[in-house]
């Protein structure tokens, strides 16, 4: 690296809960910078949620949220010829994004009509423990509980 690292610049909250959170989620979200469609979207689906299960919508989404971070993954490293995954812990910048970009491609993934009714179920699923994202992060687990013998060679 030549110069010095880009500052991170601040997000600003969002309107509605005023949570950095979910600006952060809605970026991730957004496509070809249409960043107010990104919010209908979002907004849609914390609706659907609060319909479908008859609590607050937020607070769903932020439990589901929680419930597929991921606290360890696996990194493959190159020694003596061998690739090895060796299981590390996430950054807690990293388990954030990981949890957002899971969550938003499996809902993608998702059967439904619009893009708001994909992301609330996936919200729903991922709140009660179940859906594609949560099995990628019992996957992600998974793999590095089987690869830790391969601890030892951690950087």
């Amino acid at each position: 690296m030549r110069k010095a690292q880009a500052k991170k610049l601040p997000l600003a909250p969002d309107p509605k809960f005023n949570d950095i959170l979910v600006t952060r989620f809605v970026n991730n979200l957004m496509w070809s910078g249409k960043k107010s469609g990104a919010y209908n979207i979002f907004y849609d689906a914390l609706e659907k949620v609060a319909k479908q299960t008859g609590e607050d919508g937020y607070e769903i989404w932020k439990k589901a949220l929680s419930n597929i971070t991921p606290g360890v993954e696996v990194r493959s490293r190159r020694i003596g010829g061998a690739t090895f995954q060796i299981p590390s812990e996430v950054r807690a910048d990293r388990k954030i994004s990981l949890s957002i970009k899971w969550m938003i491609r499996y809902s993608r993934e998702r059967n439904g009509r619009s893009m708001a009714e994909k992301l609330a179920n996936e919200i729903v699923a991922a709140s009660k423990g179940e859906g594609a994202a949560f099995k990628k992060k019992e996957d992600t687990h998974r793999m590095a509980e089987a690869n830790k013998a391969f601890a030892h060679f951690r950087i």
